[in-house]
């Protein structure tokens, strides 16, 4: 009696040690590239987080499939930085559509950037 209980348990332990979970988001290298953009700021990072940010848009592979919260907004007020205006505020209008919950602080942003 006591084998039985001690093998269904291994077996248990066995079975949910094996599984996996699946990050929500694909963040890729946005961790470090961002530090090091925060730090130095040159055009050279700012291309490289352009890069990153594109990858990040093109290839989510985790669990939810869509970009992290804040993402659009980051990405957006980039390229409106670097003169792509109108892609940076659409991204950012997209933002509001993914994550409702962003809509009074990113359209505060959107109406100073429209000014």
């Amino acid at each position: 009696m006591k084998i039985k209980i001690v093998i269904v348990g291994i077996c248990a332990l066995a079975l949910t040690s094996c599984s996996t979970t699946k990050p929500l988001y694909s963040w890729y290298n946005y961790e470090d590239i961002t530090y090091k953009y925060s730090k130095k700021g040159t055009e050279e990072l700012e291309q490289k987080m352009l890069e990153q940010y594109a990858k990040m848009n093109e290839n989510q592979r985790g669990q939810r499939a869509v970009v992290p919260p804040g993402f659009y907004a980051e990405y957006g007020f980039l390229l409106y930085k670097t003169g792509k205006k109108e892609d940076g505020i659409a991204l950012m209008k997209e933002e509001v559509k993914l994550y409702p919950e962003s809509e009074k602080y990113i359209s505060r942003i959107i109406k100073q950037l429209e000014q």
